[in-house]
């Protein structure tokens, strides 16, 4: 992982470096593939002491990017809050990829992007041996299994049909031309 850190209005001590190397290198515990961080640090002069320091974090690694900014009172705290934040949001981003069963390599480092999906997909597949029957059959047929349609070989025609419940309660057929 490569780490920039750089500093507005302020030099960067060579502990300060340290503590936030150490601070943001554990990132790497959830996503051991990131590429990158940033880390920038700046000081400026406000009225609320509580929020003269400011820490800017930016992650990117393999399909991830990721972005904290944290303001403090000390320095050292507003680096923490901002390792926290980028922590939290690390591992809710593995959480919702292992949710998705693309994360069980996770650990590994191994990662798969998801391909963009278009629509409605075919979840179920049915298959079933079909034995040629009439209209009348396949009408008991539907009311036994208790469908609003049912698919089957129709004996007068030799073609497939479809037979369906009307909202008036009557039947549909449905025949196909070729």
């Amino acid at each position: 992982m490569e780490l920039q850190i750089t500093g507005q209005n302020m030099e960067i001590a060579a502990d300060l470096r340290r503590y936030i190397e150490r601070k943001i290198g554990k990132l790497t515990r959830h996503f051991p593939n990131i590429i990158e961080s940033i880390v920038e640090i700046a000081q400026e002069k406000t009225r609320s002491p509580q929020q003269q320091f400011i820490v800017r974090a930016s992650v990117v690694g393999n399909g991830i990017s990721l972005h904290s900014e944290e303001r403090g009172q000390d320095l050292f705290q507003a680096i923490d809050k901002t390792a926290t934040v980028l922590d939290r949001q690390l591992e809710r981003r593995k959480g919702k990829l292992y949710d998705k069963g693309k994360g069980s390599s996770l650990a590994r480092g191994e990662f798969k992007e998801e391909p963009p999906r278009h629509g409605p997909e075919v979840v179920k597949v049915k298959r079933f041996i079909m034995k040629p029957m009439s209209v009348p059959e396949a009408a008991e047929q539907m009311l036994a299994l208790g469908h609003s349609f049912f698919f089957f070989l129709n004996t007068d025609t030799d073609k497939f049909s479809v037979l369906y419940q009307r909202k008036d309660g009557n039947y549909g057929l449905i025949e196909p031309e070729m």
